[in-house]
C-alpha cells in the first residue's frame, strides 16, 4: 500500500499542522558556512536575525554551528556546541515559544542542545558519522530529520556515483527509518540530501522525483537555498540566487515538500501562499 508524507508532527506535546508547508529560516554562528549573509555571531545580530525570520513567518529557526558546505573546515564539538547552546540561550530567553532546530551530526551536541531548548535535530549525515544519534534523538523524544549524505562534508562532493539514484537513496533512507522506529522515534522528516554527494543533474533529478519520496510514510523536506546546484546553472553567484532558489522551491512544493529550509524566509513564504492559492482555485 503506498504511504504519503506525514502531514503533522509532535514539537515537546505541540501537534503542527504541516498541511499548509512549513518555512524554516537558517541561523549560522559560524564563520564559514557558504552564504555569507546567513553568518550571525554577536547576541544582537543574533536576535535581529531570528526576529526578522520569525516576523516574515518562519515556523522554525535552524541554529548550524558547523558548516557543512563541500570542503569545511573541521573544527571540534567544544567549539560547536559553545556557539549553538549561546544561540539557543538568546533565542530561548528573547522569544518565549520558539521552534527551533539544531543543525549537528554530533549525538553530543544534540543531546546538549536539546536541555538547552532545542526541539528538533537536523542531522545532515542521518547518523552515519555518528553511531550514538539515532540512540540520543529517541532518547529525547524530538522530531529528527534524516538526511542523506555520502562521506563527510570534507569528501563528500567525490562520492556522487550511484547504480540508481533515487532507488538507493530511499533504499539508505527506508533502513534507517526502520532503525530509528525500533529506537521508538515516532516523528521523523527526510530529506534527501541536495548537493551531498550529489552533482548539480542528480539535484535536479530528485527535484522531478521527489513526490516518490512519500513512499517513506514521513514528512519530506527540501533544502535547496542559494546551493551552488542554481549558481553553477545560472553562471551567478550564491548571493543572487534568490529567484533560482524561489523557482526550485516552488517545483518542491508542487512534488510534496512539507517543509523549506531557507535563507531567504520572505521570499520561501510567498511562494508557499502563492503554491497554495493556485491548489485551492
Amino acid at each position: 500500500m503506498l504511504q504519503v508524507s506525514k502531514k503533522s508532527l509532535n514539537i515537546r506535546g505541540k501537534i503542527v499542522d504541516l498541511t499548509t508547508p512549513l518555512v524554516m529560516g537558517i541561523l549560522n554562528v559560524t564563520q564559514d558556512s557558504f552564504f555569507r549573509e546567513s553568518r550571525v555571531t554577536s547576541e544582537n545580530d543574533i536576535i535581529g536575525r531570528a526576529e526578522t525570520m520569525l516576523e516574515e513567518g518562519a515556523a522554525i529557526i535552524d541554529i548550524g554551528g558547523y558548516s557543512t558546505r563541500p570542503g569545511a573546515k573541521v573544527i571540534d564539538i567544544e567549539e560547536e556546541s559553545a556557539s549553538v547552546l549561546a544561540a539557543l540561550q538568546i533565542l530561548t530567553k528573547q522569544f518565549p515559544g520558539i521552534i527551533i532546530s539544531v543543525d549537528t551530526f554530533r549525538s553530543e551536541v544534540a543531546k546538549r542542545a536539546v536541555e538547552y531548548g532545542a526541539s528538533i535535530i537536523n542531522d545532515v549525515s542521518g547518523g552515519t558519522i555518528d553511531e550514538s544519534m539515532f540512540a540520543t534523538v529517541a532518547e529525547a523524544r524530538v522530531p529528527y530529520i534524516l538526511m542523506h549524505m555520502r562521506g563527510e562534508p570534507q569528501t563528500m562532493s567525490k562520492l556522487t556515483s550511484y547504480d540508481n539514484l533515487v532507488i538507493d537513496i530511499l533504499q539508505n533512507l527506508q533502513s534507517k527509518i526502520a532503525a530509528l522506529r525500533i529506537y521508538g522515534l515516532a516523528d521523523i522528516i527526510v530529506d534527501p540530501g541536495f548537493g551531498f554527494a550529489k552533482n548539480s543533474a542528480q539535484n535536479f533529478e530528485l527535484i522531478r522525483r521527489l513526490s516518490e519520496f512519500q513512499i517513506l510514510g514521513c514528512t519530506v523536506l527540501a533544502g535547496l537555498s542559494r546551493k551552488s546546484t542554481i549558481s553553477k546553472t545560472l553562471g551567478i553567484t550564491a548571493d543572487e540566487a534568490l529567484n533560482g532558489t524561489t523557482v526550485l522551491n516552488t517545483l518542491a512544493l508542487q512534488q510534496g515538500a512539507s517543509m523549506l529550509r531557507v535563507h531567504d524566509v520572505k521570499a520561501a513564504v510567498e511562494a508557499v501562499k502563492l503554491w497554495s492559492a493556485v491548489g485551492d482555485s
